[in-house]
Protein backbone atom coordinates (compact mmCIF):
# COMPACT_ATOMS: atom_id res chain seq x y z
CA UNK A 1 0.00 0.00 0.00
CA UNK A 2 1.09 3.43 -0.71
CA UNK A 3 1.11 5.27 2.81
CA UNK A 4 -0.92 9.03 2.50
CA UNK A 5 -0.62 11.43 5.20
CA UNK A 6 -3.92 12.20 6.85
CA UNK A 7 -4.44 15.28 9.50
CA UNK A 8 -8.41 15.60 10.10
CA UNK A 9 -8.09 16.29 14.19
CA UNK A 10 -10.74 14.42 16.04
CA UNK A 11 -11.52 17.00 19.21
CA UNK A 12 -15.16 15.53 20.66
CA UNK A 13 -16.79 12.05 21.24
CA UNK A 14 -18.86 10.92 18.06
CA UNK A 15 -21.20 8.18 17.10
CA UNK A 16 -20.73 5.44 15.36
CA UNK A 17 -23.26 4.62 12.36
CA UNK A 18 -25.14 1.47 13.23
CA UNK A 19 -22.68 0.09 15.74
CA UNK A 20 5.77 3.15 24.71
CA UNK A 21 8.38 2.32 23.71
CA UNK A 22 9.18 -0.66 21.55
CA UNK A 23 8.21 -3.71 22.87
CA UNK A 24 10.84 -6.80 23.41
CA UNK A 25 11.33 -8.88 19.71
CA UNK A 26 8.55 -11.62 20.18
CA UNK A 27 5.85 -8.56 20.23
CA UNK A 28 8.15 -6.47 18.07
CA UNK A 29 7.34 -4.85 14.90
CA UNK A 30 9.36 -5.54 11.73
CA UNK A 31 10.23 -1.79 10.96
CA UNK A 32 6.47 -1.14 9.24
CA UNK A 33 7.22 -4.13 7.10
CA UNK A 34 5.58 -7.16 6.81
CA UNK A 35 7.48 -12.92 18.19
CA UNK A 36 8.05 -15.76 21.35
CA UNK A 37 8.36 -19.48 21.89
CA UNK A 38 6.03 -21.01 24.34
CA UNK A 39 5.12 -24.53 24.38
CA UNK A 40 2.54 -24.17 26.27
CA UNK A 41 -0.86 -21.87 24.70
CA UNK A 42 -1.35 -19.04 27.29
CA UNK A 43 -3.47 -16.33 27.08
CA UNK A 44 -3.30 -13.05 29.83
CA UNK A 45 -6.49 -11.67 30.29
CA UNK A 46 -7.33 -8.40 29.90
CA UNK A 47 -7.09 -5.77 32.97
CA UNK A 48 -11.11 -5.85 33.18
CA UNK A 49 -13.04 -2.94 34.41
CA UNK A 50 -11.07 -0.24 36.26
CA UNK A 51 -11.75 0.69 40.03
CA UNK A 52 -15.48 1.74 40.83
CA UNK A 53 -16.64 0.23 37.59
CA UNK A 54 -19.92 -1.33 37.98
CA UNK A 55 -19.43 -4.90 38.32
CA UNK A 56 -20.02 -7.37 35.39
CA UNK A 57 -24.33 -8.73 35.17
CA UNK A 58 -24.27 -12.57 35.37
CA UNK A 59 -24.60 -13.63 31.89
CA UNK A 60 -23.56 -16.45 29.62
CA UNK A 61 -23.32 -18.09 26.16
CA UNK A 62 -22.15 -16.93 22.81
CA UNK A 63 -22.39 -13.03 22.12
CA UNK A 64 -24.02 -11.72 18.90
CA UNK A 65 -23.13 -9.51 16.66
CA UNK A 66 -25.85 -7.17 17.83
CA UNK A 67 -25.05 -7.10 21.50
CA UNK A 68 -21.30 -6.22 20.59
CA UNK A 69 -22.25 -3.18 17.89
CA UNK A 70 -24.87 -1.73 20.85
CA UNK A 71 -21.89 -1.75 23.02
CA UNK A 72 -19.66 0.34 20.45
CA UNK A 73 -22.44 2.95 19.15
CA UNK A 74 -20.61 5.87 21.16
CA UNK A 75 -17.14 6.50 19.98
CA UNK A 76 -14.63 8.41 22.74
CA UNK A 77 -11.70 8.70 20.42
CA UNK A 78 -8.46 7.88 21.57
CA UNK A 79 -6.94 8.91 18.34
CA UNK A 80 -5.60 12.62 17.68
CA UNK A 81 -7.00 12.08 14.17
CA UNK A 82 -8.96 10.07 11.30
CA UNK A 83 -7.47 7.08 9.17
CA UNK A 84 -8.63 6.16 5.55
CA UNK A 85 -9.90 2.76 4.81
CA UNK A 86 -7.39 2.77 1.51
CA UNK A 87 -5.07 5.39 -0.36
CA UNK A 88 -6.98 8.06 -1.64
CA UNK A 89 -10.21 7.64 0.41
CA UNK A 90 -11.29 10.23 2.62
CA UNK A 91 -9.55 10.18 6.35
CA UNK A 92 -12.61 8.87 8.11
CA UNK A 93 -12.42 6.45 10.76
CA UNK A 94 -11.77 7.16 14.21
CA UNK A 95 -10.08 5.04 16.87
CA UNK A 96 -12.89 4.65 19.78
CA UNK A 97 -11.98 4.01 23.39
CA UNK A 98 -13.01 1.95 26.42
CA UNK A 99 -11.54 1.49 30.16
CA UNK A 100 -11.38 -2.18 28.38
CA UNK A 101 -11.34 -2.14 24.65
CA UNK A 102 -10.69 -0.12 21.52
CA UNK A 103 -12.70 -0.19 18.67
CA UNK A 104 -13.34 1.12 14.63
CA UNK A 105 -15.39 0.86 11.96
CA UNK A 106 -14.19 0.00 8.69
CA UNK A 107 -14.23 -1.82 5.24
CA UNK A 108 -12.13 -4.85 5.57
CA UNK A 109 -9.21 -5.38 2.68
CA UNK A 110 -7.73 -9.03 2.64
CA UNK A 111 -3.80 -9.51 4.01
CA UNK A 112 -2.53 -12.12 2.85
CA UNK A 113 1.55 -11.51 4.08
CA UNK A 114 3.27 -14.25 5.55
CA UNK A 115 4.05 -17.95 4.73
CA UNK A 116 3.12 -18.36 1.47
CA UNK A 117 0.52 -21.26 0.37
CA UNK A 118 -1.61 -22.13 -2.50
CA UNK A 119 -4.42 -19.03 -1.42
CA UNK A 120 -1.91 -16.36 -0.61
CA UNK A 121 1.56 -15.75 -2.64
CA UNK A 122 2.99 -13.87 -4.99
CA UNK A 123 1.05 -14.71 -7.49
CA UNK A 124 -2.44 -14.52 -6.59
CA UNK A 125 -1.22 -10.98 -4.07
CA UNK A 126 0.67 -8.79 -5.94
CA UNK A 127 1.41 -6.87 -3.11
CA UNK A 128 2.23 -10.17 -1.12
CA UNK A 129 4.90 -9.90 1.76
CA UNK A 130 6.67 -13.36 3.16
CA UNK A 131 6.91 -11.60 6.25
CA UNK A 132 4.36 -10.60 9.18
CA UNK A 133 4.98 -7.81 11.73
CA UNK A 134 5.09 -10.55 14.48
CA UNK A 135 6.38 -14.02 14.17
CA UNK A 136 4.72 -17.53 15.22
CA UNK A 137 6.13 -19.82 18.15
CA UNK A 138 8.85 -21.31 15.44
CA UNK A 139 9.96 -17.53 14.62
CA UNK A 140 8.17 -18.14 11.36
CA UNK A 141 5.89 -15.54 9.69
CA UNK A 142 2.57 -16.12 10.26
CA UNK A 143 0.29 -17.87 8.50
CA UNK A 144 -2.14 -15.58 6.14
CA UNK A 145 -4.60 -18.53 5.08
CA UNK A 146 -4.92 -20.47 8.36
CA UNK A 147 -4.70 -18.13 10.98
CA UNK A 148 -7.91 -15.47 11.91
CA UNK A 149 -5.48 -12.14 12.34
CA UNK A 150 -6.07 -8.60 12.25
CA UNK A 151 -3.53 -5.62 11.11
CA UNK A 152 -3.38 -2.53 13.30
CA UNK A 153 -1.75 0.73 11.97
CA UNK A 154 1.86 1.70 12.66
CA UNK A 155 3.07 3.75 15.68
CA UNK A 156 2.40 7.75 15.02
CA UNK A 157 1.45 10.75 16.78
CA UNK A 158 -2.12 10.19 15.56
CA UNK A 159 -2.47 6.93 17.26
CA UNK A 160 0.12 4.27 19.02
CA UNK A 161 -1.48 1.14 19.77
CA UNK A 162 0.85 0.16 22.47
CA UNK A 163 -0.30 2.65 24.39
CA UNK A 164 -3.64 1.30 24.66
CA UNK A 165 -2.51 -2.26 25.78
CA UNK A 166 -2.49 -3.68 22.01
CA UNK A 167 0.04 -5.62 20.72
CA UNK A 168 1.37 -8.68 18.74
CA UNK A 169 -1.45 -11.78 20.13
CA UNK A 170 -3.71 -9.42 21.49
CA UNK A 171 -7.57 -10.49 21.11
CA UNK A 172 -10.08 -9.30 18.66
CA UNK A 173 -13.30 -9.86 17.97
CA UNK A 174 -14.43 -9.07 15.02
CA UNK A 175 -17.89 -8.70 13.40
CA UNK A 176 -19.73 -8.33 9.91
CA UNK A 177 -23.51 -8.52 9.20
CA UNK A 178 -24.67 -11.48 11.76
CA UNK A 179 -21.00 -12.61 12.11
CA UNK A 180 -18.90 -12.25 15.22
CA UNK A 181 -15.21 -14.15 15.13
CA UNK A 182 -12.10 -13.93 17.23
CA UNK A 183 -8.78 -12.89 15.57
CA UNK A 184 -5.32 -12.02 17.46
CA UNK A 185 -3.60 -8.95 16.21
CA UNK A 186 -1.31 -10.15 13.66
CA UNK A 187 0.36 -8.01 11.40
CA UNK A 188 1.39 -3.76 11.11
CA UNK A 189 0.36 -1.72 7.71
CA UNK A 190 0.98 1.75 7.23
CA UNK A 191 0.77 4.78 9.54
CA UNK A 192 -2.67 6.44 8.15
CA UNK A 193 -4.86 3.41 6.88
CA UNK A 194 -6.79 1.54 9.26
CA UNK A 195 -9.27 -1.78 7.98
CA UNK A 196 -7.49 -5.05 7.23
CA UNK A 197 -7.69 -9.13 8.02
CA UNK A 198 -6.37 -12.22 7.05
CA UNK A 199 -7.40 -14.78 4.48
CA UNK A 200 -8.32 -16.73 7.19
CA UNK A 201 -10.59 -14.13 9.05
CA UNK A 202 -12.17 -12.83 5.68
CA UNK A 203 -13.28 -16.83 4.92
CA UNK A 204 -14.48 -16.76 8.73
CA UNK A 205 -16.42 -14.05 8.38
CA UNK A 206 -18.26 -14.82 4.89
CA UNK A 207 -16.10 -12.39 3.28
CA UNK A 208 -14.80 -13.39 -0.03
CA UNK A 209 -10.47 -13.90 0.35
CA UNK A 210 -9.35 -13.10 -2.19
CA UNK A 211 -6.75 -10.65 -1.79
CA UNK A 212 -7.13 -9.08 -5.29
CA UNK A 213 -10.76 -9.26 -5.63
CA UNK A 214 -12.10 -9.65 -2.05
CA UNK A 215 -13.19 -7.81 1.19
CA UNK A 216 -16.14 -5.54 1.55
CA UNK A 217 -16.06 -1.96 1.54
CA UNK A 218 -17.11 -1.13 4.48
CA UNK A 219 -19.43 -2.44 7.20
CA UNK A 220 -16.86 -4.40 9.66
CA UNK A 221 -16.43 -3.35 13.27
CA UNK A 222 -12.83 -4.42 14.72
CA UNK A 223 -12.52 -4.34 18.29
CA UNK A 224 -9.57 -5.50 20.60
CA UNK A 225 -9.13 -6.02 24.23
CA UNK A 226 -6.58 -3.86 26.10
CA UNK A 227 -3.83 -6.11 27.61
CA UNK A 228 -5.07 -10.08 26.66
CA UNK A 229 -2.53 -11.68 24.68
CA UNK A 230 -2.67 -15.34 23.39
CA UNK A 231 0.57 -17.06 23.28
CA UNK A 232 1.54 -18.84 21.19
CA UNK A 233 -0.14 -16.80 18.73
CA UNK A 234 -0.87 -18.87 16.42
CA UNK A 235 -3.00 -21.13 18.78
CA UNK A 236 -6.47 -20.25 16.97
CA UNK A 237 -8.63 -22.11 19.91
CA UNK A 238 -6.97 -20.15 22.56
CA UNK A 239 -7.91 -16.62 20.91
CA UNK A 240 -11.75 -18.17 20.21
CA UNK A 241 -12.08 -19.29 23.65
CA UNK A 242 -10.30 -16.06 25.29
CA UNK A 243 -12.43 -13.80 22.64
CA UNK A 244 -16.15 -15.72 23.93
CA UNK A 245 -14.57 -14.64 27.83
CA UNK A 246 -13.61 -11.35 27.14
CA UNK A 247 -16.31 -10.57 24.64
CA UNK A 248 -18.71 -11.72 27.17
CA UNK A 249 -17.86 -9.63 29.95
CA UNK A 250 -17.55 -6.57 27.59
CA UNK A 251 -20.89 -7.18 26.75
CA UNK A 252 -22.14 -7.12 30.47
CA UNK A 253 -19.88 -5.06 31.89
CA UNK A 254 -21.84 -1.40 32.53
CA UNK A 255 -20.83 1.61 30.67
CA UNK A 256 -17.72 3.83 31.37
CA UNK A 257 -19.04 6.59 33.32
CA UNK A 258 -19.78 9.77 30.87
CA UNK A 259 -17.03 12.57 31.78
CA UNK A 260 -18.01 15.12 34.47
CA UNK A 261 -18.73 18.39 33.43
CA UNK A 262 -18.19 19.98 36.96
CA UNK A 263 -16.16 23.11 36.30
Amino acid sequence: MTLVAASAALLAPTTLPGAPPPPDRRAQPQASAHAGAHSHPRVRPSAGPGPGASPVRAGGGAVGAAELLAKVRDCAPVSKGHYRSDAGTPADIPVCGTSDAVFWQADLDVDCDGQAGAHCNSRTDPAFSAATAFTGSDGRPLNAETLPYIVVPAPSDRWDHRADGVRGGSVAAVVHEDRVRYAVVGDIGPRDIIGEGSYALAEELGIRPDPRAGGVPSGVTYLVFKDSRVEPIEDRQAAREAGERLARQFVDTAPDPAPSTAS
